[in-house]
């Protein structure tokens, strides 16, 4: 068989089997292009050794029997075009603050952070893409999960970055005493009650500690606000994602001036100066 026939064959499988996505495909086609090469490593369209047919088929299979993110099928996933080690002690990469750290936070960032800080930090991701963008920065990287951060630490093995991010076990600040940062970023749960009760299957196999936040899903993003100013230098900037949850945000905080970026989502994240946080 060719590259091209079984895509199309993968693809119908998926859309037959009524698949959730958004683990870093958004459709069938995507999904199962990103599964077959992911095991060729490209996606020409060539023979394909039997044997590596079968192995993508069985791959197929497991996706549509146990409905689990092609990602934990794979223990792997992307973040624009860097990859990451992931298993089920992490929820799949998919931040909208990579394109704001590969834009360097223009116009937001006043200088080139020395210190910066991803809260919530999972399999790493977001702290690894800054210490990349910013090789001068040191980067702390917070999670209460110790299943997560084990996670992390493989991948800061990975991209070699053991002397730059410090890996803290850590319920938001508690654990970082008087640290102070010129940058806080953070993918925080901000799944509310109603939605987590919806949830495809696919979701499900994610840690619910890195998704579930409450009935209007602020409960872990408000601790943020209340804390943040503390950990911050003067003209330091707090970059924080919250789903869909704009509305709730501006509804529940009316006196802080949230700044929302231009991104593919543009209501999803929120960038505050130091100067504008309460406390």
């Amino acid at each position: 068989m060719k590259t091209a026939a079984l895509l199309r064959g993968i693809a119908r499988r998926f859309a037959r089997a009524k698949l959730h996505y958004g683990h870093g495909t958004h459709n069938a086609r995507e999904e199962a292009a990103w599964l077959i090469s992911s095991q060729l490593g490209y996606l020409l369209d060539e023979e394909i050794a039997p044997k590596t047919q079968k192995r993508i088929e069985a791959l197929a299979e497991r996706r549509i029997r146990e409905r689990i993110p092609l990602a934990y099928v794979l223990r792997e996933a992307w973040l624009g075009e860097h990859a990451f080690h992931v298993d089920r002690r992490v929820i799949v990469p998919r931040s909208f603050i990579a394109e704001l750290i590969r834009e360097r936070f223009a116009p937001w960032l006043r200088r080139e952070p020395r210190r910066a800080l991803d809260l919530c930090a999972g399999s790493g991701c977001l702290a690894i893409l800054l210490a990349l963008e910013f090789p001068k920065a040191k980067v702390d990287a917070t999670d209460l999960s110790a299943g997560a951060l084990a996670v992390a630490a493989k991948n800061v093995a990975r991209y070699e970055l053991e002397k730059r991010i410090d890996l803290v076990q850590s319920d938001l600040f508690e654990e970082l005493g008087r640290r102070t940062y010129d940058l806080i970023v953070s993918n925080p749960p901000y799944v509310t009650a109603r939605s987590m009760a919806k949830l495809p299957e696919e979701y499900r196999h994610e840690p619910a500690l890195a998704l579930a936040a409450g009935s209007d899903g602020l409960d872990i993003v408000r601790r943020i606000l209340d804390e943040a100013k503390r950990h911050l230098n003067p003209g330091g900037l707090l970059v924080c994602e919250i789903g869909g949850n704009r509305r709730a945000m501006e509804r529940a905080l009316p006196g802080l001036e949230f700044t929302w970026p231009a991104l593919s989502d543009p209501d999803s994240v929120f960038v505050l100066e130091r100067e504008q946080l309460p406390g």
